[in-house]
């Protein structure tokens, strides 16, 4: 099966950009994920990806939306909900909170949980 190319990706220095545009950060994490580390930033919410089709109506459609997670897939998949639905405004962050944390931008919690202490991510692909 091939890639959908439904949603348009972002790296998180590109999210950093959309941020200081007033974006706004849609976490799809579980509460618990989010109390442990959790991104922080101006404009965000937290609707789990295991509530998401019920809660999705409280994403604005008016703004610019970046879509983030642990690692890119959960957040990927809420994101083509999102587009299936009549967003037109949404990206996805790859490779999520890692890389976030591997570019060193700020964060709330315990960064050794995505981690292991060192670095989480090899240094290519992400601007």
């Amino acid at each position: 099966m091939e890639n959908q190319t439904l949603v348009k990706e972002i790296c998180p220095t590109t999210a950093q950009e959309w941020l200081k545009k007033g974006a706004l950060l849609v976490d799809v994490r579980e509460k618990d994920e989010v109390a442990q580390l959790a991104y922080d930033a101006p404009n965000i919410i937290n609707i789990p990806l295991s509530e998401f089709e019920e809660r999705y109506t409280e994403v604005p459609k008016d703004k610019d939306v970046v879509m983030v997670c642990k690692g890119g897939g959960r957040s990927l998949r809420a994101a083509g909900f999102l587009v299936n639905h009549g967003y037109t405004n949404v990206v996805n962050m790859q490779h999520g909170i890692a890389r976030w944390v591997q570019k060193g931008f700020p964060t709330k919690g315990d960064t050794t949980i995505v981690t292991g202490g060192d670095s989480c991510c090899s240094s290519s692909g992400c601007c």
